[in-house]
């Protein structure tokens, strides 16, 4: 299949676009067309994305190696292109994005919040598709800003139209506004404010890349000239801070991580999902794929200001928690929580750290969307999440009180399901970090940080003993509820089987990202700088 060479990522990235525009021209009345050509474009991305792990060599190249690779002239007077590829530690996150939009479908199919209109809210869904599979191929800063900020419309009118319409009492205001306005409107500004420090960084790097030679948006060619040295002092530590603004703000990390729960408790189920499961990992991708390789000098210098940043987001996230009445809201701060061991995985600098960082996005991605689908559901049935009127859930619906106990357990990191690794191998790579970087610093965050496990266990069993226990409240008596529908299986199935596959074979994740990761640290800190991620993990 040599045109898949070619036209593969190509073909992953632009059919959920193409699938938008075919709904454009389709009548909104016709759901069922509507919802299978949706389901369709987003299946066979997903299938496209399935083969290129069948045609990728997994033992092939060092890091700046990309496999099914275009680089096409596109603005030619900035010297912009279209260029795409794949390698090890990219691969993973793409079919993440892939399989979740495609059960995002499956699992919208009969669950609609109001108002009802599918057409609007697929193609909405299918534009967010493209512009998060693009984010995670894109070779070129412009493309990659493009990308970036695609998915940033769709999520604001997601939440803005589809989101909880209860009032918000704002401080500093006389008047209520609907919940969904103050979170959509909160999302938009702080990721618009970050990413315009982002785009500084990018045209920074394009133009001080002048003086090695033609002026480049390329990563790859970035990438070689951070390699040699070429981004030093002020303008690399300028740089590297505008870039961190842009893409902790999407992680989010702590204290920029406000927009988070308000955006996750306001959006829909399916705006919910994908928000956790792919859109967090954007942030994080940006700091692996560009700021470490491009700005290695600089990344080893804000290494202790990530750590200490990160595990201050885990404890906190964690307290949050225990704070929350919401169930939404309550998974929506695990995620800060979650997503600070990510970083503090990156921050280590080192082979086993960042493996630790993209197997814990990707189990984070299965984990915490399965959760918000589970909440969504309940939500549906109950019209409330206070977790104090969910009493004795697991004798009203025992399939669905099964689901959550299982998910709750696997997003406290239990050993054998797939949550367990990200968080270890971080707390690991914390205790040796890249050699050069400051010992306490990074062994009180690992202690810290196993802490937060230990909350992290807290506030799910709290959450599990509130909604899944004990007797159902007298509001319930004589209802009757539905268990889970047969669309919520199949969405929800997929995801179960993955969380422990991942769990007992984390291989099917190492195989791929280990070889590009520890190419990565060698090429940015040298060969002493690698931690054995091989050995540890088996490979």
């Amino acid at each position: 299949m040599e045109w898949f060479d070619t036209w593969g990522l190509t073909i992953i990235v632009f059919l959920p676009l193409v699938g938008a525009l075919l709904l454009g021209l389709m009548d909104k009345e016709n759901e069922d067309a509507l919802k299978r050509t949706a389901l369709a474009v987003t299946g066979l991305a997903f299938v496209a994305s399935l083969v290129l792990i069948g045609q990728f060599d997994f033992g092939g190249g060092g890091y700046n190696s990309y496999q099914f690779e275009v680089n096409e002239t596109w603005i030619g007077a900035i010297n912009a292109n279209y260029h795409v590829g794949v390698d090890g530690i990219s691969l993973p996150l793409l079919v993440l994005s892939t399989f979740v939009v495609v059960l995002a479908v499956i699992y919208s199919w009969n669950h609609w919040d109001e108002p009802k209109n599918p057409k609007a809210f697929l193609i909405l869904m299918l534009i967010l598709a493209t512009g998060m599979n693009g984010t995670f191929v894109a070779l070129d800063l412009v493309l990659f800003f493009i990308f970036f900020e695609i998915v940033l419309l769709p999520m604001y009118f997601m939440i803005g139209i589809w989101g909880d319409r209860s009032p918000r009492k704002v401080p500093g205001f006389a008047k209520e506004f609907e919940t969904r306005l103050y979170a959509a409107i909160k999302f938009f500004l702080f990721t618009l404010f970050g990413s315009a420090f982002m785009l500084l960084g990018f045209l920074a790097l394009y133009f001080e890349s002048g003086k090695f030679g033609e002026r480049t948006f390329d990563i790859t060619a970035l990438t070689e000239l951070g390699a040699g040295g070429a981004f030093t002092g002020t303008f690399a530590f300028l740089v590297f801070g505008a870039m961190f603004l842009g893409f902790a703000v999407k992680v989010p990390m702590w204290p920029l991580h406000t927009w988070l729960p308000d955006a996750h408790t306001a959006a829909p189920t399916v705006g919910s999902v994908l928000l956790a499961a792919i859109l967090l990992k954007l942030g994080s991708y940006g700091f692996i794929r560009i700021s470490i390789p491009i700005l290695p000098d600089e990344a080893r210098n804000w290494a202790a200001f990530i750590a200490v940043l990160s595990v201050i987001g885990i404890i906190y996230g964690s307290l949050a928690c225990l704070a929350q009445t919401d169930m939404k809201r309550l998974i929506a701060f695990s995620s800060v929580g979650h997503m600070g061991f990510v970083m503090l995985g990156i921050a280590t600098m080192t082979d086993i750290g960042i493996n630790a960082a993209i197997i814990g996005m990707v189990a984070h991605g299965l984990i915490t969307g399965l959760l918000f689908f589970l909440a969504g559901s309940m939500h549906h049935r109950y019209h409330t999440r206070e977790m104090s009127r969910l009493g004795g859930n697991i004798k009203l619906m025992p399939v669905m009180g099964g689901i959550l106990a299982f998910t709750a357990m696997a997003s406290l990191g239990l050993p054998g399901l797939a949550g367990f690794w990200g968080e270890f191998m971080s707390l690991v790579g914390a205790y040796n970090p890249l050699p050069g970087l400051s010992l306490g610093v990074f062994r009180t965050s690992m202690v810290l940080g196993a802490v937060g496990t230990v909350l992290t266990a807290g506030y799910m069993l709290w959450m599990l003993q509130r909604v899944n226990l004990g007797e159902p409240k007298e509001e319930w008596e004589g209802h009757e509820f539905q268990d889970v529908d047969r669309f919520e299986l199949t969405a929800w199935v997929p995801l179960i089987v993955l969380i422990v596959v991942i769990g007992f074979f984390p291989k099917l994740i190492f195989d791929s990202t280990t070889d590009t990761v520890t190419a990565l640290v060698e090429m940015a800190f040298g060969s002493d700088a690698t931690a054995s991620a091989r050995t540890m993990i088996g490979g």
